[in-house]
C-alpha cells in the first residue's frame, strides 16, 4: 500500500499575525512556520504506524508551496516519511491546492490519501473532500481511528451524539482528527536521515485561483471580564440585556 500524506505550512500558534497592503495580504516576515498539527500529529503519524505494522510500503509527503517551506517538509521526513514532493506554487486557495494533490495522486497511483481535518491557519476543512471529489474516490471526514485489513479500511468518526464506524475499500481519501494517533518528536537519527531523503520539486498543474482575498481582519481578542457577585442577580440580568454580545 502506498500512502500519500498532504501537509501544510502554517504559522506557529504563538506567532503574532500581521497583514500588509491594506489588510489584503498576510505578512510572513518574522513568522515561524510549522507543519499543520492535524497533518503531522494525526495523518502522518498514523501513516507511519501503518508502515511499522507492515501494512504500508511507502509514505510520500506532498506540499503545495514555495522553497521557503522546504524546512517544514524536512521535518516530516525526519519523522519517518520516505520521500516528499513539493508542488512549486503558492497555493492561493483550497481548490487550487486540492487540484495539485489530486493531479499528482492520479499520476502516481496511491492507495490511501491522508490529510489533517483542517489547517489551523484557515480552518476550512475542505481540501480532503475536494481531493476525493476530483479523483472520484470515497471520502471519510474527521476520522478518529483507522484500521486496514487487506484492501478494506475500517474508520470511525465522531457524529452528533456518538460515533459511527465506516468500512471502505481502497483507494480512498481520509481527513484525520484528534484520536487518530499521538504526537511524535523526530529523533536525531531521523533528523540526520531527512537531509538525504528525496524531496522532488514539480511544476504546478492546477488551474488558476478561483478566489480573491479582499481583506483580512484580526480578531478583537479577549476583552475585560466583569465580575458580578452571586447575590446580585438583577445586575447580571441587566448586563446580559444591555452589554452581552452573541458571537
Amino acid at each position: 500500500m502506498k500512502i500519500l500524506v498532504a501537509i501544510s505550512n502554517v504559522p506557529d500558534t504563538t506567532t503574532k499575525i500581521q497583514f500588509t497592503e491594506g489588510g489584503a495580504k498576510f505578512n510572513p516576515a518574522g513568522v515561524t512556520f510549522i507543519i499543520n498539527p492535524y497533518d503531522e500529529w494525526y495523518a502522518l503519524v498514523r501513516a507511519l504506524e501503518l508502515k511499522e505494522a507492515n501494512l504500508a510500503e511507502k509514505i510520500t509527503l506532498i506540499h503545495v508551496g514555495l522553497a521557503d517551506s522546504d524546512a517544514t517538509i524536512r521535518k516530516g521526513l525526519a519523522l519517518g516519511a520516505d520521500d516528499a514532493v513539493r508542488v512549486d506554487a503558492e497555493g492561493p486557495d483550497a481548490l487550487f491546492v486540492a487540484e495539485e494533490i489530486a493531479n499528482y495522486a492520479k499520476a502516481n497511483g496511491y492507495d490511501l490519501i491522508l490529510t489533517g481535518k483542517e489547517t489551523i491557519s484557515y480552518n476550512g476543512a475542505s481540501v480532503g473532500g475536494m481531493v476525493a471529489g476530483l479523483m472520484d474516490l470515497p471520502f471519510v471526514s474527521m476520522a478518529t481511528t483507522l484500521e486496514v485489513a487487506g484492501s478494506i479500511t475500517t474508520v470511525s468518526q465522531d457524529i452528533d451524539g456518538g460515533s459511527q464506524i465506516v468500512e471502505c475499500a481502497l483507494p480512498l481519501v481520509i481527513s484525520c482528527a484528534k484520536g487518530m494517533a499521538e504526537q511524535r518528536i523526530p529523533n536525531m537519527r531521523g533528523i540526520m536521515a531527512a537531509r538525504t531523503k528525496p524531496l522532488t520539486v514539480v511544476a504546478s498543474t492546477a488551474s488558476a485561483s478561483t478566489t480573491t482575498v479582499k481583506s483580512f481582519t484580526l480578531s478583537p481578542g479577549r476583552t475585560t471580564c466583569k465580575m458580578i457577585s452571586e447575590d446580585n442577580i438583577d445586575e447580571l440580568v441587566h448586563l446580559l440585556h444591555t452589554e452581552a454580545k452573541v458571537i
